[in-house]
């Protein structure tokens, strides 16, 4: 538990061990969650049973839960306990990226029916509109977008953003997608830089990474330390400027330019000791040097990922992706599926597999369904029956009953990228080396020629679909010609491109960070692309929401 001296104030991470500390006021910022009531109610009669008396204060993050003040009733600690809420709205995960930090959305929607989450975006969503602006043009698509949508009206109509010294507003666009709509996609293995250190438990649950909050832990000996025990924490984000180059690109090409940089500085090196130098170009080459520690970071990490990456097991695996996403041969996967369950694999990644052949196929075939079922349960243990009804309950993992319309979504939505060019990319199927994510194939025909066009291909993915005009500004163009219109006309007044908000209900993976920003990147682009989210998510953190166990 690591403390830390603020503004005369002890700070520590909330734990079971008891409040040892000289104060007389506690205030804990905790999210609405069972085991950390208990931890409350743990450090309150420890301080009881002490004779110490303190002012205690629970801040609920983002909204109080009724279920969790009734755990304090039932220890008889609420009458000791000031509760409140703290409406942490967004927080900036990096430039373009923020997070509602609401990691259970998607369960919570698709198998709990609980919605409270919905009314917090659109709250969050209200609120920029106050620094920047109606947002004069929002299309949704899914229950939880379209119900989002609505919310935002009605917080405008009950309380109105003053617009009236604003010419045009900064975000010209409000896309929502629910995570549901496109399901397959996080359950892919990410093949960027990025995404493949956020998970690459798919290749090996031993060397476990995962990036929070811009940063990731890992073992020393990754790094090139010789070090016992402790992990140690290395930074991940815009921060590192190698970084924020190698991020989005596909890993395939990661090595070349790390390779690249590298001899670029030792053929520096090489100059500087067998020539005069000036005194600029020795600050120049200091300069580099600087640089030196964050090469020597990424080629580590790279060469860590790499020992992974090249093995069958992963290529296999991709093979198998591939063959799911392409509609064929599905006898060969039901037995490559059954071998990994037979195998023990871990059970996230056969899931992920299931959920693809689930969905592309509108379901398993009955038999099939009850016998990997049975196998599961047989191979992982009955405890996890629980998580199996989740997945069915979400549609996620079902019985076939009707033809899949898989085959028609694909090839209307171009998802198959024959000869994708990873180093020089010119679509976003480079992220997945061929396949082009869905949701922000979605995105990209949302922002240049709407969706009106692919009506018919809207219909056949899940949920619901609106398009909405807000606002009164008259110098926007049409909403049917919106994206049509040259990029002069949608400039906020500095001259800067106007913003598209694209917001993920259920979460975004960073292969489609990386796919998004390759658009946003793009000449013909009148628009820069900021993405919301309730929460980063890989396909690993999204099924393990799913995994509760019985008792």
């Amino acid at each position: 538990m690591g403390n830390k001296q603020e503004n005369g104030a002890d700070l520590r991470h909330l734990s079971a061990e008891p409040v040892d500390i000289d104060c007389t006021k506690v205030v804990y910022l905790v999210r609405s969650e069972f085991s950390l009531m208990r931890f409350i109610c743990s450090h309150i009669h420890n301080d009881t049973s002490k004779g110490l008396q303190r002012e205690y204060y629970v801040y609920f993050v983002p909204r109080r839960e009724v279920v969790c003040e009734k755990v304090l009733e039932d220890e008889k600690v609420h009458n000791l306990v000031t509760i409140r809420e703290y409406p942490l709205y967004m927080v900036p995960l990096d430039e373009d990226v923020l997070s509602f930090e609401l990691d259970l959305a998607n369960k919570e929607c698709l198998v709990d029916g609980n919605t409270k989450s919905l009314w917090h975006i659109a709250k969050a969503i209200h609120k920029l509109e106050s620094s920047f602006g109606v947002i004069p043009y929002v299309r949704a698509k899914g229950k939880a977008s379209v119900r989002v949508a609505d919310i935002l009206n009605h917080m405008q109509a009950e309380e109105p953003v003053d617009t009236s010294d604003m010419v045009m507003p900064e975000i010209n666009t409000l896309i929502l997608i629910d995570r549901e709509v496109d399901m397959v996609t996080p359950m892919c293995s990410q093949l960027t830089y990025e995404g493949l250190l956020d998970e690459p438990s798919l290749i090996d649950l031993v060397q476990f990474l995962h990036i929070n909050n811009g940063a990731v832990e890992l073992d020393p000996s990754i790094m090139g330390v010789q070090q016992e025990g402790k992990k140690i924490k290395v930074p991940l984000n815009s921060s590192d400027k190698l970084f924020k180059e190698l991020r989005d690109l596909n890993f395939e090409v990661v090595a070349q330019v790390l390779r690249q940089k590298a001899t670029s500085m030792k053929q520096d090196y090489k100059e500087m000791t067998t020539t005069n130098q000036t005194v600029s170009e020795l600050k120049d080459f200091v300069k580099k040097l600087n640089s030196l520690p964050e090469i020597t970071r990424h080629i580590n990490l790279a060469q860590h990922l790499s020992t992974f990456t090249s093995k069958h097991s992963f290529l296999s695996r991709l093979d198998m992706e591939q063959t799911l996403i392409e509609a064929q041969s599905y006898d060969i996967c039901l037995d490559y599926i059954e071998e990994l369950i037979h195998k023990q694999e871990p059970l996230v990644s056969v899931l992920h597999l299931l959920i693809i052949f689930s969905i592309t196929n509108s379901g398993l075939p009955k038999k099939n369904f009850d016998h990997l079922r049975r196998e599961l349960l047989h191979s992982y243990g009955f405890e996890h029956i629980a998580m199996l009804n989740n997945l069915e309950k979400a549609g996620l993992l079902k019985k076939q009953e009707n033809k899949s319309n898989w085959l028609t979504i694909k090839h209307a939505l171009q998802l198959v990228v024959e000869d994708t060019d990873t180093a020089n990319p010119n679509d976003i199927a480079y992220v997945f080396s061929g396949y082009a994510p869905l949701s922000i194939r979605l995105v990209q025909q949302a922002v240049r020629s709407g969706w009106r066009p692919m009506e018919e291909i809207l219909k056949l993915l899940p949920g619901p679909h609106s398009e909405t005009k807000r606002g009164g500004f008259s110098s926007s163009p049409s909403f049917d010609t919106l994206h049509g219109a040259s990029a002069a006309v949608d400039r906020v007044a500095d001259g800067r491109r106007s913003l598209v908000l694209v917001v993920f209900i259920g979460g975004v993976t960073f292969a489609e960070i990386s796919a998004l920003r390759f658009l946003s990147a793009q000449e013909t682009m009148a628009y820069d692309l900021i993405i919301g989210t309730t929460k980063i998510v890989s396909g690993n953190t999204l099924t393990e929401t799913y995994m509760e166990k019985l008792g």
